[in-house]
């Protein structure tokens, strides 16, 4: 695991290698080891090495051919290198480092842009094909690892990387707000379009790649989650997920440096832990709250009867809260979902030990984990009710307080892409829109993001619908950007063996009624966990990372940190004041439950703080 950061040089140039080491220091936590520059006269590229395999300065980056016509940085792990290493032998390739970096070059250099149809992984990586004047860079079938880019330059400079932060030492990146992104933040609790907070910085899309070739860029697709369920029969896909399972986790174990294993009490990290069978395990909870958000117990006695060590932090709320700004920092763009508090002191327990991490993220959107997957049987009975009358009923629901019930009538009059937006819906939009200052309501509305994706699959079942949807959205914007960023913050790899396109595979091929029933969540995947689990972790409801912030937030010294961010003066361009005081005070004062909303604006505010610092009285020298 490692960071990259280059450029396309632009009409103004400059000392392009001095900016490049400021550029690069932004992000050594991604790679402590070592770091690495090459510059000519078009390009230049920087990294920053996490060693994990050939640990040798041979396998160094930026990695280029003999005569530096094919140079490339890669963020990731090919875990099938091995197995290409020896087709490339085969047509002759020679190799001078056992490294899957190498591989990856040669890979290019004998597939060319094909070489994503061969490789399996996690990975963004930019090759700079001199002969070509050609740019090629490529992000995973997921979207593990992270890749920005941007032309929002005052020199028509392109610069990408791994981190947006890299890019702010840059003299010709223009460092502006993007006042689209924060109405849709507030509804999805994260950054849930391709543009981020920095006006004119994107997100390369999962599964795709870029060609910038004479200034001219062109983004091309090269994988798709496509679902196409079998009539085979559950058993059958039950094997199948045992064996691709077996050997995924041998897959990412492959490592020159020693791996651990993060475990909660759920069925995911359990199964992958015992797969991996580590020497360590490692899980966090919240002191003062053991009995009502806390799964270490059940962590602890798995291990025990596993027979591995389970390492374990319980976090204080001042802990928490002096993490945040640091969380923020590293998130790179506003992300209220209150996991990424857990996740980030997850990640420096395990580094005191370990460089590489296994972890279950991805099980739940391949095989249908979440309870909102589940058909409910009231709504099935409800929606036997004519429609015409249940729209009768959603309207005068609407009128009424909002509560369960009001909600069940609301959504019972509608369909699954009118009520379902993924796992997060923190804001209301209509209180978003009123909390928000005019200037920033033009950001895309909650329907205009999702509906690009649920056009696609309008065929399918709700089930598969809201999969599609996860996959699309909440799954890289939110839990493996958070994944990234939180463990790359303490210089650790964090595998998901879940997410491998073999994986994706056997799971594309499970039908509904084997992922979910109105009783059950990943049905065929419990069962299969059956073989390897106490039946009592394979059977065990998801709990998740539950945070105690709604609580936090009604104590003196934290309501009044909150209040205090919220009293200055910059919160007038973007908030109306009064009103967002008010929501805090009606929570604190028990009045109401605001928990969220609160939490979601606070911290867009202190990520503003540091990444906009000028904007809210003070400085930051980048």
């Amino acid at each position: 695991m490692c960071g990259f950061v280059g450029f396309i040089h632009g009409t103004q140039p400059f000392q392009y290698k001095n900016f490049m080491k400021q550029m690069l220091e932004t992000i050594v936590h991604r790679g402590p080891d070592s770091d690495g520059i090459y510059s000519d006269e078009k390009v230049t590229l920087g990294f920053r090495r996490l060693s994990i395999l050939d640990l040798s300065t041979a396998a160094s980056q930026p990695f280029s051919t003999e005569n530096e016509d094919i140079v490339l940085v890669f963020n990731g792990e090919i875990y099938n290198y091995r197995e290409l290493r020896e087709e490339l032998i085969s047509y002759g390739h020679t190799f001078q480092t056992t490294s899957d970096t190498e591989v990856l070059l040669k890979g290019y250099i004998e597939y060319g842009t094909k070489v994503l149809q061969k490789i399996r992984g996690m990975f963004a990586f930019c090759i700079w094909d001199k002969k070509q004047n050609l740019q090629f860079i490529a992000r995973d079938h997921f979207g593990i690892k992270p890749l920005y880019y941007t032309q929002h330059t005052t020199d028509n400079t392109i610069l990408f990387g791994s981190e947006i932060k890299s890019f702010l030492p840059h003299p010709k990146f223009k460092k502006e707000l993007n006042e689209k992104a924060l109405r849709p933040f507030l509804t999805f609790q994260y950054p849930a379009t391709d543009e981020t907070f920095f006006k004119g910085v994107y997100k390369l899309t999962p599964g795709s790649f870029m060609l910038i070739q004479n200034g001219h860029i062109q983004i091309k697709s090269y994988w798709t989650h496509e679902f196409s369920p079998t009539t085979n029969s559950l058993d059958t896909h039950v094997q199948h997920i045992k064996k691709v399972l077996e050997d995924s986790v041998e897959a990412h174990s492959v490592s020159d440096v020693k791996v651990g294993s993060f475990l909660s009490g759920g069925v995911d990290s359990s199964y992958i832990a015992k797969l991996l069978k580590p020497d360590t395990t490692y899980s966090v909870g919240f002191q003062g709250y053991e009995s009502m958000f806390d799964e270490t117990s059940l962590a602890k006695a798995l291990s025990e009867e596993l027979q591995f060590e389970n390492k374990q932090k319980h976090i204080t709320a001042d802990e928490a809260f002096e993490a945040i700004p640091k969380i923020q920092w590293h998130m790179d763009e506003p992300d209220s979902n209150l996991s990424s508090l857990p996740l980030y002191f997850l990640a420096e327990l395990a580094s005191k030990d370990v460089t590489v991490v296994l972890s279950g993220e991805g099980a739940d959107e391949l095989f249908g984990g979440y309870e909102w997957y589940k058909p409910s049987e009231k709504m099935e009975q409800y929606k036997k009710i004519p429609l015409p009358l249940r729209h009768i009923l959603s309207a005068i629901a609407k009128s009424l307080p909002k509560n369960r019930y009001t909600n069940f009538l609301d959504n019972g009059a509608k369909s699954i892409e009118e009520r379902f937006i993924g796992h997060a819906f923190v804001w209301q939009e209509d209180d978003a829109l009123a909390l928000l200052n005019e200037k920033y309501h033009k950001g895309p509305s909650v329907w205009d993001i999702v509906k690009t994706y649920y056009d696609k699959v309008q065929a399918e079942d709700d089930t598969t619908k809201m999969q599609y949807l996860d996959l699309h959205v909440w799954l890289p914007s939110q839990i493996l950007l958070k994944a990234d960023k939180m463990s790359m913050a303490h210089s650790l790899e964090l595998r998901v063996p879940f997410l491998d396109k073999e994986v994706f595979k056997v799971a594309s091929h499970i039908p509904t009624q084997y992922k979910v029933s109105t009783a059950d969540t990943k049905i065929a995947l419990r069962q299969a966990a059956l073989d390897e689990l106490p039946e009592a972790w394979a059977k065990r409801k998801k709990l998740g990372f539950p945070v105690p912030m709604r609580h936090w937030l009604r104590e003196e010294k934290y309501y009044q940190m909150v209040r205090n961010t919220f009293e200055k003066a910059y919160i007038h361009e973007f908030f109306d004041q009064q009103l967002l005081l008010n929501y805090l005070d009606a929570h604190y004062e028990k009045k109401a439950d605001h928990g969220r909303y609160v939490w979601t604006v606070y911290v867009f505010c202190v990520w503003y703080e540091q990444y906009f610092p000028e904007k809210c009285g003070w400085s930051h020298d980048w």
